[in-house]
């Protein structure tokens, strides 16, 4: 097996590992390699669907998408299908996000394999976001520590057009802005343009300048990225309590169809304090 850095901070392409034989020892060292590096892009796999659900349950519990539930969608509940068609205007995943940071427990990880990939382009970009805390000036860390801010489901919907009807519901919860890491106990900015929909205990304008420039801040400084390209039998895994990412839509009018597994947090995030470092 090979493990070769992306950027010397985030993200690992793995050659020489297949995901189907997951025996009890290659499924200890995945998750060494999943804390670690954070963003997994293993090469030449040959994953079906019962497979790659099996890869999922490595980590825990796999997760069911709201919308499932909310709009009662057919299928398989623990399959999440991305789909970009020739008259898409806006992909799944196609602004910076963490996966459904609404959910009082949102998901540990992601699982992502691509079933049709359009000839160029389509890259996904993740952003670390302990560096993203860490490379703000003292002050403004020192500021976000006192700060919650409520991330709502409905905001995502809304970006897509879409609305639910009035017996249907959908997740809304607040967090801390800067939350520890489960694992690791590092800092991770916990704010995102998907689904943070303000800061709480603040007025609409004090909010939207905070969040603007986090957003701004996590969108414009490439040093705090890695990209991934697809290709053929690509499958990809993040750490959705660590990393953000944001699917590039630049192979427009040509298609793309994925399945994502996702994996059940283990509990609410927590408040950063700088002695969790020692964890």
């Amino acid at each position: 097996m090979e493990i070769e850095p992306i950027t010397p901070h985030l993200g690992a392409q793995i050659q020489g590992f297949d995901l189907r034989d997951i025996s009890n020892g290659r499924a200890e060292h995945l998750k060494d390699m999943f804390v670690e590096h954070r963003v997994l892009v293993f090469r030449d796999q040959k994953l079906d669907r019962d497979a790659h659900k099996s890869v999922g349950r490595v980590f825990g519990q796999l997760h069911v998408h709201p919308s499932k539930k909310a709009f009662e969608m057919k299928g398989d509940p623990e399959i999440f299908k991305v789909r970009a068609q020739a008259d898409t205007v806006k992909v799944n995943g196609g602004r910076w996000h963490m996966d459904v940071s609404c959910e009082e427990n949102p998901p540990a990880g992601s699982i992502l394999r691509l079933l049709k990939l359009p000839p160029h382009g389509g890259d996904t970009v993740f952003c670390d976001m302990t560096r993203a805390f860490e490379t703000l000036s003292a002050p403004v860390q020192h500021m976000l520590l006192e700060l919650e801010a409520c991330h709502d489901g409905e905001r995502d919907l809304r970006w897509y057009g879409l609305t639910p009807n009035p017996d249907q519901t959908y997740p809304s919860w607040t967090h801390p802005v800067v939350v520890a890491h489960p694992l690791t106990g590092k800092p991770v900015l916990f704010v995102n343009e998907g689904f943070t929909e303000e800061i709480a205990d603040m007025s609409y304008d004090e909010s939207r300048s905070i969040l603007d420039m986090l957003f701004a801040h996590i969108a414009r400084a490439p040093g705090l990225q890695c990209r991934v390209t697809w290709e053929p039998g690509t499958v990809v895994m993040w750490d959705n309590r660590a990393v953000q990412h944001f699917a590039v839509h630049d192979y427009a009018p040509h298609e793309r169809l994925g399945e994502r597994v996702t994996i059940v947090g283990q509990g609410p995030p927590m408040a950063w304090k700088p002695e969790l470092l020692e964890v």
